[in-house]
């Protein structure tokens, strides 16, 4: 199966159903009143992190998710039914970005994590909603609101229990087919691993994932080779084992490539240094590995590291190497991780997730360059004219009584305003009259 890390998705929530205008009509009932119910709220969009799933490929053929809308409000005081939630799942350790900002949404890491994406549109309020003492036959409704839409980036980071790092070639992928039920690509020469490899270390009563990440080279925090998408790979990881070709070059070079991975660990992220960590040196069946293996292996015990000499292709040290591995992993359980949410808006601007406020804030007056007029520009204000129906009877009174509330014409005269000049609030376009509101 193909292994897709990075993906850009569209999710719309749904619609808020529309409220209803309706009036009681019964036989011997001539004035029933109004009895126009709410519209239901549109469904929400959420992203759920499962266990099963280990990669984002089936994102590359479904990038559009769309909740359900919200049903309409009926006569009768029939509320409409609610919209449906639509939850997506993704691997665990899928982290989520707003695309549009490049903000960090959520970082979902356990089984289970969740995060409403895209939140559903409020229906509308029917006429019974807005009958009163003096108003006792209202004659609007409001339209049900339309729910969030947003492009997301999803990045997926590996969660594996151990993590294979080395160079290319180094023969990590015949490592982890050697010691699992992997069967990754292997061949002769650099970069056959082109994205992460899983694979399955049974032991007992332990089940234990080892993900072969694609090699590195000197400058991978530079993004060279495959750089951060090698690196990020391992950030989860609990276990590292670092693999050393004994075959490459003289003993000088095989310990060169030690260095370069603990450098690369140290720009990279430095907490990767303090990671358990064991060292592995592989392919000892080569004249050159046998040659250099009893240096290197002197070198890491001189440094107090775990070190172990294999051959993956002729299963020397297997056995030896993976007792050792399951008892690493042993010592070092995964500590339990919390859903991480990031703060995208600041509390004072969260007008989506705040439809209806307390506090009436100021709106702002812009007079336009060519002088034909005023827009004003408040995003509450904006948000509840879209549910307004301008072609219903009262829609113009609770117009009227919403630029008082906001105090509008104040503020369209402090900025110079004359009657008649056009005045545009979102997609209301109108003109300038004062001293129409009336209560």
């Amino acid at each position: 199966m193909k292994f897709v890390d990075l993906v850009r998705i569209k999710v719309k929530a749904g619609r808020g159903g529309n409220g209803c205008l309706s009036f009681r009509r019964e036989k011997f009932v001539p004035k029933g009143g109004p009895d126009g119910a709410n519209g239901g709220d549109g469904g929400n969009v959420i992203l759920q992190a499962v266990d099963g799933i280990h990669t984002l490929t089936d994102f590359e053929f479904e990038k559009k998710f769309s909740a359900e809308h919200g049903e309409p409000g009926q006569g009768q005081k029939k509320v409409g039914k609610t919209g449906k939630d639509l939850i997506v799942n993704v691997p665990c350790g899928t982290i989520v970005y707003d695309e549009e900002t490049g903000e960090p949404l959520a970082d979902l890491v356990e089984a289970g994590d969740q995060v409403v994406v895209a939140q559903g549109g409020r229906g509308g309020r029917g006429n019974m909603h807005f009958a009163s003492a003096v108003r006792r036959v209202p004659r609007f409704a409001e339209k049900g609101e339309e729910g969030e839409e947003r492009n997301l980036r999803l990045e997926l980071k590996l969660i594996a229990d151990v993590g294979l790092v080395g160079f290319p070639n180094a023969g990590k992928s015949s490592l982890l087919a050697a010691i699992s039920n992997a069967r990754p690509k292997i061949a002769g020469y650099p970069f056959t691993t082109l994205s992460p490899n899983l694979g399955i270390l049974a032991v007992d009563d332990e089940r234990i994932v080892v993900a072969d990440v694609p090699g590195l080279i000197e400058g991978a925090h530079d993004n060279k080779g495959l750089g951060i998408y090698f690196l990020r790979h391992i950030e989860r990881t609990r276990v590292l084992v670092h693999v050393l070709d004994l075959s490459s070059g003289t003993s000088d070079e095989v310990l060169r490539q030690w260095e370069v991975i603990c450098n690369e660990f140290k720009e990279y992220k430095e907490d990767l240094l303090e990671r358990p960590y064991m060292v592995v040196g592989n392919k000892v069946d080569l004249e050159k590995g046998q040659k250099n293996a009893p240096v290197v292996e002197s070198f890491m015990k001189s440094k107090g590291i775990p070190y172990y000499t294999t051959s993956a292709l002729s299963g020397e040290g297997i056995t030896v190497f993976m007792n050792a591995l399951v008892e690493l992993c042993r010592e070092n359980p995964r500590p339990h991780s919390e859903t991480r949410l990031f703060e995208t808006i600041e509390p004072e601007k969260e007008i989506k997730t705040l439809p209806f406020r307390k506090k009436v804030e100021k709106a702002t007056i812009i007079k336009m360059e060519d002088g034909s007029g005023y827009r004003v520009v408040h995003a509450n204000l904006e948000r509840i004219l879209k549910r307004y129906d301008f072609e219903q009877e009262d829609a113009l009174f609770h117009f009227a009584r919403l630029l008082k509330k906001y105090r509008i014409e104040e503020l369209l005269e402090q900025e110079g305003a004359q009657e008649g000049d056009t005045v545009i609030i979102g997609d209301i376009e109108f003109e300038y009259e004062p001293e129409q509101v009336q209560e």
